[in-house]
């Protein structure tokens, strides 16, 4: 299997990238995300690779990072998600933006890709919230509110919300997301009464 590879941009096609390696010219399908932020044909470029053997074919998958493979790998995980629906999630959103989509459950931010129904977004957001947090930095403000970050400790109001809605049942990603949310819609100043209800609405939503 190939996990990566470096070489030069030799051409691009519509939805993927000839990469020359020593000569031996590579068909790798990206996201519209990934084309875009590869350099020009003649330069130096090095792309994590996923590996896919079919009985009459094998194709290669490139992504500028770990992180987006490992993205690219979880959603396929999800039935009625394919390689070609997980690449058009991933050219509509970055790593950090789909775990905060996730996290969220926001149906509509993972809605917005080609192919993507509200029945399927909605089925992605379920099924991967308590996976998400593993493959990709949420939004920093929920890593911190998550309490993954301890060196940046959230006011009191800010984790005690947390706590709350944790205790009521939600997983921490979610509550934490919830309530950095309801900090961005209120202020920093917000009680904790009023956070945990607004956190409540974002969690219903």
């Amino acid at each position: 299997m190939i996990g990566k590879l470096k070489g030069v941009i030799d051409s691009y096609g519509e939805d993927f990238v000839i990469l020359d390696v020593h000569g031996v010219g590579y068909v790798v399908q990206c996201s519209t995300r990934t084309l875009q932020n590869l350099p020009k044909p003649g330069e130096a470029a090095a792309l994590a690779i996923e590996t896919q053997v079919r009985e009459d074919s094998i194709r290669l998958f490139g992504f500028t990072s770990d992180a987006e493979r490992d993205w690219f790998r979880l959603l396929q995980s999800v039935q009625g998600v394919g390689a070609k629906v997980a690449l058009a999630i991933l050219g509509i959103l970055p790593a950090g933006d789909l775990a905060t989509a996730i996290a969220t459950q926001d149906k509509a931010m993972v809605s917005r890709a080609p192919g993507v129904g509200p029945k399927l977004a909605a089925r992605i957001v379920a099924e991967l919230k308590d996976k998400a947090p593993a493959y990709a930095a949420i939004d920093p403000a929920v890593v911190r509110l998550a309490g993954e970050d301890e060196s940046r400790a959230a006011p009191k109001p800010v984790q005690d919300a947390v706590s709350a809605l944790v205790n009521l049942g939600y997983g921490r990603p979610q509550a934490a997301a919830a309530v950095a949310a309801s900090v961005k819609a209120l202020g920093e100043t917000a009680e904790t009464s009023a956070l945990i209800r607004r956190g409540l609405k974002e969690l219903a939503g």
